[in-house]
């Protein structure tokens, strides 16, 4: 499979304080004993995906992973490790490997995805569809709770839910629309020449974005190198590509009705000054995980917490994990007698 893999592992994150540090960047942060960023890593050894490109912010922590992929990964994978300046963001961090990209296609995977996924099967589907980009959609919560917990009631004090808005075709395998971050409550505006030429679209909040994207390199390229103000894969260049699937964008200015935006939400225009397209420039693909398969990502303190309870509860089996009788995790290399005893060692942080 003719794929180059570009995995966006970050560096210093100020989200993930106290626990990162000069010694521990985020993608060593120990997830049941193993640094997040290996279970992307053996994920992409287990579909193939050997030949690997890990971009990191600062030179000191390119230094750190590069050293514990060597020694960890000898042999298995071909890593070359990049460094780009704190801060980058992830269409920035792309825009600094791009001069490497040779493959007709482009993995990029956050190197914080903890995930039984296989990045094969959003390869495949990639492939399949003819794609410019399709993105891996997990069923379940990504970053923990919302900000507001699980109440949509509105409170003065406290900031409405953030989700992802997400609209696909009848055959759930084409996104039509994205929104990221959208706040809950608000009107949400759809370009009426997607709905004249799909007739249906289905909405979809519940839907997260695991920041997993296949890419067609030329198209990839040229987005990064024609809009140099793209500074995210997610809020940039993903719902730029979603929104240019056709010719030319429908400019309706009229004012909203009662609230809705009728340019939005009319199929069936009389208006000749609407103009009607049904070609696509490109094609815009999803591959929706299903509800068995774990999908979470390490950004954030409660993210650290619950990935870790995971790992020792219900989504440890995924991931080969066996448990002593204390549901202590044992090493596959260890043999456990009749009188063997597993004891842990628990460390207080004041």
């Amino acid at each position: 499979m003719d794929f180059q893999v570009v995995v966006l592992a970050g560096g210093d994150s100020k989200r993930l304080a106290p626990l990162v540090s000069e010694e521990i960047p985020k993608p060593l942060l120990p997830v049941a004993n193993r640094p997040v960023l290996s279970y992307v890593l053996e994920l992409l050894e287990a579909n193939n995906l050997k030949n690997l490109i890990v971009v990191v912010e600062g030179k000191d922590v390119a230094l750190r992973v590069g050293g514990w992929i060597s020694g960890a990964y000898v042999d298995r994978l071909h890593v070359e490790v990049a460094a780009v300046p704190e801060e980058s963001g992830t269409a920035d961090a792309l825009r600094a490997v791009a001069h490497h990209f040779t493959a007709k296609d482009i993995l990029v995977v956050s190197g914080d995805l903890v995930s039984n996924v296989p990045p094969g099967a959003v390869a495949a589907t990639h492939r399949r569809l003819g794609a410019i980009v399709t993105a891996l959609l997990c069923n379940t919560p990504i970053s923990g709770p919302s900000e507001s917990g699980s109440s949509i009631v509105k409170d003065k004090g406290r900031k409405p839910p953030r989700v992802n808005i997400v609209g696909l075709d009848h055959t759930r395998q084409y996104l039509l629309h994205v929104a990221a971050g959208a706040e809950v409550g608000k009107d949400i505006k759809i370009q009426k020449c997607i709905l004249q030429a799909n007739g249906q679209m289905e909405i979809r909040a519940d839907l997260m974005d695991a920041h997993m994207y296949a890419f067609q390199r030329t198209i990839l390229q040229e987005v990064l190198d024609q809009n140099g103000m793209f500074q995210s894969i997610k809020h940039d260049v993903f719902p730029y590509l979603v929104r240019t699937q056709m010719r030319s964008e429908i400019l309706d200015k009229r004012p909203p009705e009662n609230g809705v935006n009728v340019a939005a939400y009319t199929i069936n225009s009389l208006d000749p000054a609407v103009e009607t397209l049904t070609d696509r420039t490109h094609k815009c693909c999803a591959y929706i995980a299903t509800k068995s398969n774990y999908c979470s990502r390490l950004n954030s303190v409660q993210a650290f917490c619950d990935i870790n309870r995971d790992m020792v509860g219900e989504a440890g089996h995924l991931f080969g994990y066996s448990f002593s009788v204390q549901n202590n995790i044992v090493h596959a290399s260890a043999e456990l007698g009749s009188k063997t005893t597993v004891q842990s060692w628990v460390t207080n942080v004041v």
